[in-house]
């Protein structure tokens, strides 16, 4: 049965505050993020049941637009380009999944990393696979071995140390690609 427009408004501005809190506060309360969406309660608990429900659907959401974003840059900007940024946004998502981390049992936590992972290879893959056609990315790269590297940068400590950090390694990881 399809959700109502008003429904589906609400769990869409339930996940945007969500997402924004959660990142900001791990342990901020579900009536916090009711109050801050512009619903009741009741209205949050119908859509997402736990605090375990309500994170894993925020970072569902974030890895599918992070997903969806990769093809969508590929029509705007360069392979190399698109690499960089969309693991720039990866990096972020990855610190948000860490910030969230502790709101998950370890065997959700587990089971998201799962659920994830081929959907995060395959952007890679696509990334990747533009980059060989256009010339700008080495042949032969496996997209596991990308993301391996990419590790690196969000394990960087917080601060403007780390951020530079990051920005280095990034660079890095970029040009060990570059055909």
């Amino acid at each position: 049965m399809a959700q109502r427009s008003d429904a589906q408004a609400n769990r869409v501005r339930i996940l945007e505050v969500a997402r924004e809190v959660l990142t900001e506060d791990g342990d901020a309360s579900l009536n916090s993020i009711a109050k801050l969406a512009g619903v009741g309660p009741g209205t949050l608990y119908r859509h997402f049941p736990t605090r375990e429900a309500l994170v894993l659907a925020v970072y569902r959401n974030e890895v599918q637009r992070l997903v969806d974003w990769a093809s969508e840059l590929l029509l705007q900007e360069p392979p190399l380009a698109v690499l960089r940024q969309w693991f720039e946004r990866l990096a972020g998502y990855i610190r948000i999944k860490r910030g969230l981390g502790d709101a998950l049992s370890s065997a959700n936590h587990d089971a998201i990393a799962g659920e994830t992972y081929g959907p995060v290879i395959g952007a890679i893959a696509t990334i990747l696979a533009a980059g060989e056609k256009d010339g700008s990315i080495r042949p032969g790269l496996d997209p596991d071995d990308v993301l391996l590297m990419m590790g690196c940068v969000w394990r960087t400590p917080p601060g403007p140390s780390g951020e530079a950090q990051a920005e280095r390694l990034l660079d890095l990881v970029v040009d060990s690609v570059r055909a």
